[in-house]
Order: structure tokens, then C-alpha cells, then sequence
């Protein structure tokens, strides 16, 4: 009878073990923000932000997690000097003032085992709104070159950049701005004892 509690309770530990939260860190080298807009009718026109950090946090038995992104506002990249210039200028993203973009989750909801959406708040030029972000790709397993547990996801909102005090130029430069963050993180280690 002993030894049978000693086993469920062995069990009991394991089965908590693999349910216990994971941490994964993000990758700056395979995530980019990107933002689209309307450009006076003509186009879409899709820039992007190159330097991101943060973290995920999953429970996958709990069917719960959250996400903390920070974005270098500086890092905007639209493949011109002087429009990044522009567009870290005080009518938009004022960087000298606020450098960074936040998204802070704070729900995770899943259909299935598969998170659908985040809700939470995001940060832009000391604006914070509650955005939900649809999450429209999802895949977690073993990096085939890193070796280490990974997760990747897309997940897009749409909010009014006038919301946030960057409203020049609308109506010619569209108001409603599509935000899509690529976003793959690594499993956090635990450090080697």
C-alpha cells in the first residue's frame, strides 16, 4: 500500500511538473512588427520595427498564458533614412520622448489547444488602449537547429493611430492602422547548477 502512494504521489508531482507554466524568450532575429496604413488611396504600404524583446509565458494544460512585448520605436525600418527620420518626429511616434511600443496581454483565450487571442494593453507615445490582438498562426515544438523547445505566432488588430496622439495627415494617411506581430520565442533554460 506504501509504495502505491509513493507511485500516485510520484504521479501527482510529474503530472504537475508538465503542466507548470513555461517561459519562452523572444527572438529578436525572427520577430518583426509590422504596421500598414493607407498612403493618400494609392496603396498599402506595410513598414516594419527591427528590434524587439520580451517574453511568452504558456500554460497549455491551464489553457491560459500572456505576452509581454517591448518594441524599439527607434528601430523603425521603411527601407528610407530620412522617412524613418520623419516618422520618429513629434506628429507620430516622437522616439527622442517615448523610444518604445508596448504590449502588455492580459488574458490568453484558447479554442481547443490553440490560443485564438490576446487582450491587453498597448503603449504607443504614452497612449495606453486595451487592443485584442486575433491570433491567426500558432505552432510550438523542437527548434530543428537550436535543439532548445520553441513557439512562433502571427497575430494582427487594427487600431486608430489618432487614438494616440498621431493623427496628421488624416484622412489622407489612413487612419486605421493594421498591426501584425511575427513573433518566434525559445524556451527559457534554467540556469546550470
Amino acid at each position: 500500500m506504501k509504495r502505491l502512494a509513493t507511485l500516485i504521489a510520484l504521479a501527482t508531482v510529474a503530472a504537475t511538473a508538465q503542466a507548470a507554466p513555461e517561459t519562452y524568450i523572444i527572438d529578436n532575429s525572427h520577430t518583426f512588427p509590422q504596421f500598414t496604413y493607407t498612403h493618400l488611396g494609392f496603396s498599402r504600404q506595410t513598414q516594419k520595427f527591427d528590434k524587439t524583446t520580451g517574453k511568452v509565458v504558456l500554460d497549455r494544460a491551464a489553457k491560459s498564458g500572456s505576452v509581454d512585448v517591448t518594441i524599439d520605436a527607434t528601430s523603425v525600418n521603411t527601407g528610407h533614412a530620412l522617412f524613418n527620420q520623419h516618422i520618429q518626429g513629434t506628429d507620430y511616434f516622437d522616439t527622442a520622448k517615448y523610444p518604445t511600443i508596448t504590449f502588455k496581454s492580459s488574458k490568453m483565450k484558447f479554442e481547443g489547444n490553440q490560443p485564438v487571442s490576446l487582450e491587453g494593453e498597448l503603449t504607443i507615445k504614452g497612449v495606453t488602449k486595451p487592443v485584442t490582438l486575433a491570433v491567426t498562426h500558432f505552432l510550438c515544438m523542437p527548434h530543428p537547429m537550436l535543439k532548445v523547445p520553441a513557439c512562433g505566432a502571427n497575430a494582427t488588430a487594427t487600431v486608430k493611430r489618432s487614438e494616440f496622439n498621431m493623427g496628421k495627415n488624416v484622412p489622407y494617411v489612413g487612419d486605421e492602422v493594421t498591426l501584425t506581430l511575427a513573433i518566434e520565442a525559445l524556451k527559457e533554460q534554467a540556469p546550470a547548477q
